[in-house]
């Protein structure tokens, strides 16, 4: 079964491969489309909402199945900033691991102007699958739960991985090898809960007399 990703992340990108390519499922890419897509404009209020719009734009786009994530971190002493604004919260220049360190920067330094506040954190997993007619089939939401550490720790994954500190570990998910940050991520989990859905769904076409 063929699967468009709609993410331009290589991260991202990277990390849904390495759950859904073993189950038997073919991942494209929008580079791999044969003229640039025109991106969507994300304005919805939650992951949820971004990840819906973008599953629908590019399922019509380009005639598959797509699935289209928004993710991102909230931060409880910030009334859930960055949230929705996390990939642009410093702005959106530069190239992306200048905009991860900007943003990263930015973070702890809000949240040392609050002063002596809890940490607590999380980062936040929404997946859309929509069909080539931008028919929504498929909907699911993970977290993964922490505290913001001090300081950049680890130099693994991209993003804020290395600002959430996951304290039964007392390592951030920056630190973790990829199999430990698949195992326990908001995208590990709500990419595994999307292939039992993917492989259930695939069964019922295979199953579905042809007109």
């Amino acid at each position: 079964m063929k699967l468009l990703i709609a993410t331009t992340n290589p991260g991202k990108l990277r990390e849904m491969r390495e759950v859904l390519t073993p189950l038997g499922f073919e991942v494209v890419s929008l580079e791999s489309a044969s003229r640039a897509l025109p991106e969507p404009v994300e304005d919805a209020a939650t992951f949820a909402g971004n990840a819906r719009i973008k599953a629908d734009a590019y399922a019509r786009a380009r005639g598959l199945t797509c699935v289209a994530e928004d993710s991102g971190i909230e931060v409880d002493a910030l009334d859930g900033a960055p949230g929705v604004h996390s990939a642009r919260y410093a702005g959106s220049a530069g190239v992306r691991e200048e905009r991860d360190r900007a943003n990263n920067a930015k973070l702890l330094s809000a949240l040392a102007q609050r002063g002596p506040v809890a940490r607590d954190a999380r980062f936040v997993c929404a997946i859309c699958v929509a069909d080539a007619a931008g028919q929504v089939l498929f909907e699911t939401r993970a977290t993964c739960e922490g505290v913001i550490a001090p300081e950049l720790r680890g130099e693994g994954g991209f993003g804020y991985d290395p600002l959430l500190l996951v304290p039964e570990l007392g390592l951030t998910m920056a630190q973790l090898s990829p199999e430990q940050k698949n195992a326990r991520s908001h995208r590990g989990q709500a990419t595994r809960a999307l292939a039992a859905w993917l492989a259930t769904y695939a069964r019922q076409q295979a199953g579905t007399p042809r007109s």
